[in-house]
């Protein structure tokens, strides 16, 4: 009896929990699938999301979340501008309205810049309408500062429902993450070598590699792109934005296909 008892409790202290912590977000790097998200295969062949862009060219895309910040974007834009490399920029309107000039600079030098929301908000803590308007306001800072729209989008953490993706198409933004094995997690500061072996010993055409060009006080990030940038070029791998990147996708069948 003592047993039963003992397992009624644990049976509804469970469903307790399930009632107050639903299923989260899918992440850019789940497998799982809740109920209201597919899995990746089904974006991924839908053209919904892109994770990284099959192509026979060596091809690289590094992306910059975060920012803009006064000291590490800069310190960012001149070494890409050193190895002749261009890169993707999500930036986050908030800051962009407080440092118009770096994103301005950004697109001058020949980068993309794509919408990582206004205040980078938990999609999953926050209202559809709230939603709609972090990618809006998002939306309107790089066109205040650039004049210029922009046709990328990534939801911050890389998490994304559905409902996500839906709004995200019907603004006209592409949803661009990262390639799985090429999260630095830079973020963390888990070392120069660290974040410098992940992206070199990973390296492959069509990659999507995700660093940031802001992180709370001091940065690794600029010291192993140090060593990324000149050791992939010696490798032969060019580095380009994700718009160049999606130009360079190749076909089923093996040839290039491009955008017109």
């Amino acid at each position: 009896m003592k047993n039963i008892r003992l397992m009624s409790s644990v049976i509804a202290t469970s469903l307790l929990c399930i009632s107050f912590f639903p299923a989260p977000y899918t992440t850019a790097q789940s497998t799982s699938s809740p109920a209201h998200t597919k899995g990746r295969t089904y974006y991924e062949e839908r053209g919904d999301i892109v994770w990284e862009v099959p192509t026979h060219r060596k091809l690289i895309a590094l992306t910059f979340d975060d920012g803009p910040d006064e000291s590490k974007t800069v310190a960012i834009l001149d070494l890409l501008k050193q190895y002749d490399a261009k890169a993707t920029f999500f930036v986050v309107g908030s800051r962009v309205e407080k440092l118009p000039e770096i994103v301005k600079r950004e697109r001058k030098e020949g980068h993309d810049v794509g919408n990582h929301t206004f205040h980078h908000p938990s999609f999953h803590r926050i209202s559809p309408n709230k939603a709609l308007s972090e990618i809006d306001q998002g939306q309107a800072s790089i066109i205040n500062a650039t004049g210029t729209e922009t046709h990328f989008f990534r939801p911050p953490g890389g998490s994304y429902t559905d409902s996500l993706v839906k709004l995200s198409k019907e603004k006209g933004l592409k949803m661009i993450l990262w390639s799985w094995h090429q999260d630095t997690l830079d973020w963390r500061k888990p070392g120069v070598h660290r974040i410098v072996n992940k992206v070199l010993r990973n390296a492959r055409n069509g990659d999507i590699v995700l660093m940031h060009d802001y992180v709370y006080k001091s940065t690794q990030t600029v010291e192993a792109l140090k060593i990324i940038l000149p050791e992939l070029k010696k490798r032969g791998f060019t580095f380009v934005t994700v718009s160049e990147l999606l130009d360079n996708r190749a076909t089923p069948e093996g040839l290039i296909e491009v955008n017109k």
